[in-house]
């Protein structure tokens, strides 16, 4: 089956002012060459201004996507639809909806995207984490629908002498209902051996969440210490064709870029554009 590639929904919320430029921007999308868009619950439906508010101090504007009619973007865009991201709470509380939400846009993937307000510091938490994660999985799949988890770097915290977090959910969580969206950025972030964690995840790896990472500044530097940042692919220092060749290997069903902020000329369509070439020269 051939491997999806895809936009995370969170890169675009600036451009979607109204239908027209959402529906602009999506096809935008396709001709770059990605296949899918990958969807966020609090970006398909009205948000409260506060949520708002925290997505855009993060860098991460939703700008009027709440507002819109996302399945007749979907169908008119030519997009598929990657996977949603949704809440872990919500699947808990209705799991029904949740399912039915994701197969209405052709989906059988949801993704939690880690937790907020929860200590990660806590061996107990993470392990009552896995918990709920089987819980939730298992009752997605009672309707044909598959649950993943998506790291970020907080999950590599240690939280006895031998376990990071990470291992914990890997290892605490039943393959027949739990599997992952790995983000190699957040892994290379927290010092991880991204390789090693792949190969180990093998085919529970569905997803992969794709960014490049190293410093745009071309000189001439005054310090021996750069800010490393987000980078449009191929063009930081992240080992991504190992990463792709493994990914292959595991299988995985699509990949998805995300980046919030760092973009070409501060614009999220040159930088999913100048992306898409190096994903075209090697997929």
């Amino acid at each position: 089956m051939k491997m999806l590639t895809g936009v995370q929904q969170i890169m675009i919320g600036r451009c979607c002012k109204d239908y027209e430029s959402a529906l602009t921007t999506l096809k935008k999308i396709k001709e770059a060459g990605y296949d899918s868009i990958e969807l966020n619950d609090f970006m398909i439906h009205p948000t409260p201004f506060f949520v708002r508010m925290l997505t855009k101090a993060a860098g991460m504007p939703t700008g009027n996507c709440g507002k819109l009619d996302w399945h007749k973007l979907i169908a008119d865009s030519g997009l598929k639809v990657a996977s949603l991201h949704s809440y872990l709470n919500s699947i808990e509380e209705n799991p029904k909806v949740i399912a039915e939400e994701a197969l209405s846009f052709g989906t059988d993937t949801v993704v939690i995207t880690g937790m907020y307000r929860f200590d990660y510091s806590k061996q107990a938490e993470v392990e009552q984490l896995a918990s709920r994660l089987n819980e939730s999985g298992k009752a997605l799949s009672k309707y044909g629908v598959k649950l993943l988890y998506h790291n970020h770097n907080v999950e590599l915290q240690k939280v006895n002498e031998n376990q990071t977090a990470f291992d914990i959910l890997i290892e605490q969580t039943d393959e027949r209902y739990v599997s992952f969206e790995v983000d190699t950025y957040w892994l290379v972030d927290g010092g991880a051996d991204v390789i090693s964690i792949m190969r180990k995840l093998g085919k529970r790896m569905t997803m992969w969440h794709i960014n490049d990472r190293g410093c745009r500044n071309n000189g001439p530097y005054t310090t021996p210490i750069l800010k490393m940042n987000a980078m449009e692919l191929g063009t930081g220092n992240m080992d991504l064709s190992t990463m792709l060749e493994i990914a292959k290997e595991n299988e995985v069903k699509a990949i998805v870029l995300e980046t919030h902020k760092n973009w070409i000329d501060n614009s999220p369509i040159k930088s999913v554009e100048v992306s898409s070439k190096w994903l075209r020269n090697n997929m």
